[in-house]
């Protein structure tokens, strides 16, 4: 599985039901490496170790197949409290 920005940001969106998801491939357009931000409402509640596991879950596959994978996590809320736009 060859994963690009784009399509792993679809598969986010999908799978976490989220608002905005931001990804960027860390690895030079390799496809190996990917930081995101994943903005979503299933995340209210959650501390951050919750919504890791949960995020981890629902791509299991795909973080499986790549080398390096770093997340973080806001409900729509502390994303506009930081000053983010959806």
């Amino acid at each position: 599985m060859s994963l690009t920005s784009d399509s792993f940001r679809e598969i986010i969106m999908e799978r976490l039901e989220a608002d905005l998801v931001q990804v960027e491939d860390m690895s030079g357009g390799c496809g190996q490496a990917f930081a995101v931000v994943i903005v979503s409402s299933k995340f209210k509640g959650k501390n951050k170790l919750m919504r890791h596991r949960l995020v981890n879950t629902a791509l299991k596959e795909e973080i499986a197949a790549i080398h390096a994978f770093t997340q973080k996590g806001f409900t729509p809320e502390e994303w506009k409290a930081q000053g983010g736009s959806l």
